[in-house]
């Protein structure tokens, strides 16, 4: 996995007066806002989400192929934790096999993996570097 996680969303008004937020790649991920400004915080939370949902139940992550709309990006954190998972599906490593390579218990390491938990960012790049991967974050302007 290289770069940033990146989802493409649809917002359509709805009926009730509000947007609806979609994203083509990922059917899980709908949520709605009252306007333009709040549907784009809330598509941030509803990617997370269902980008969370697949890593807790081992899923392969869907490539982002839908280029039209508006670019969502999870919050760097989660990405790093999301990158986790890939790397260690891309590995075929499990979560048991990581804690033995970590020296922690099973569950530090699902709370590695967990976007509601928060985790020390050395203990992500510790976790990245054991399963052959380097953390790199990088800072552009707004």
């Amino acid at each position: 996995m290289r770069g940033r996680i990146i989802y493409y969303a649809t917002f359509t008004p709805d009926n009730n007066g509000t947007l609806l937020v979609r994203f083509p790649d990922l059917p899980a991920a709908i949520t709605f806002g009252v306007d333009e400004s709040d549907a784009k915080l809330r598509a941030r939370d509803a990617l997370t989400s269902a980008l969370e949902m697949l890593v807790e139940s081992r899923q392969p992550l869907p490539q982002s192929k839908f280029i039209k709309g508006y670019p969502i990006q999870v919050r760097g954190l989660h990405a790093a934790k999301i990158a986790l998972h890939v790397a260690m599906r891309e590995s075929k490593l499990t979560k048991a096999a990581l804690a033995k390579r970590l020296g922690l218990h099973p569950p530090q390491v699902d709370r590695l993996l967990d976007c509601n938990r928060a985790s020390r960012l050395a203990a992500l790049e510790d976790a990245l570097n054991a399963v052959g991967r380097r953390l790199v974050i990088d800072v552009e302007a707004a």
